[in-house]
């Protein structure tokens, strides 16, 4: 089966559960994720919140980011790593938030991001070397500086607090994206070692940070 059936999917979930939740409120509060409802047992929430979204643009943006970066992704791995970084990233990103929010009972968060991201920074590990261009800018940016620089902007966000990007789930599904990938083709520790090294700069510092309670 060709996987842009499965990105499709993924695209149409994300639509269907997103509207309905646009015009639902109770809908979306049940769904959403919050961290005061997932620690009294309430665990799906870490999945559902994911095919969420504010607006039309939120959704328009994460899904747009999918469809670009997607087939670099199942072009190289295949329908089920494609699938199963997705899921992972999502998954990721909920722990990481859990992981840093979970004395904030009143946090709430929704969105693809993390799940995207996770599929964004799996394709910049398998193109390392792929030209971005960002916000109409006629300069090419390499793939990877492009998210290492992400990643060092969500520690700054996800320090400085003074938005409501979800930047802890972005982080959480890059850390995803990038160790399943690994996990799918260890022959990049020996191919392209100091790209893996790079790419993992900015995680390295996350956790050195956190660990001495700088975030």
């Amino acid at each position: 089966m060709d996987l842009n059936i499965f990105m499709l999917a993924i695209i149409a979930a994300n639509v269907i559960f997103s509207l309905k939740g646009f015009d639902d409120v109770s809908f979306f509060r049940k769904y959403e994720f919050h961290v005061g409802s997932i620690r009294s047992g309430e665990q799906i929430r870490m999945i559902t919140s994911g095919f969420l979204h504010v607006d039309i643009p939120h959704l328009a943006f994460n899904m747009l980011t999918l469809y670009f970066f997607a087939p670099i992704v199942y072009g190289y791995l295949g329908n089920l790593t494609f699938l199963l970084i997705y899921i992972g990233s999502l998954i990721f990103g909920s722990l990481l938030t859990m992981m840093f929010h979970k004395d904030e009972y009143s946090y709430r968060a929704v969105g693809a991001s993390g799940a995207v991201t996770g599929i964004l920074y799996s394709a910049i590990l398998l193109e390392p070397n792929m030209s971005l261009y960002l916000f109409f800018i006629p300069i090419p940016i390499p793939a990877y500086l492009f998210g290492i620089g992400y990643l060092l902007y969500s520690i700054y966000g996800m320090k400085a607090k003074n938005d409501n990007i979800g930047h802890t789930a972005h982080f959480g599904g890059a850390i995803g994206g990038y160790v399943i990938t690994l996990l799918k083709v260890p022959s990049m520790f020996t191919d392209n070692l100091l790209m893996v090294i790079l790419l993992a700069v900015p995680i390295i510092i996350l956790f050195i940070m956190a660990k001495q309670g700088k975030l």
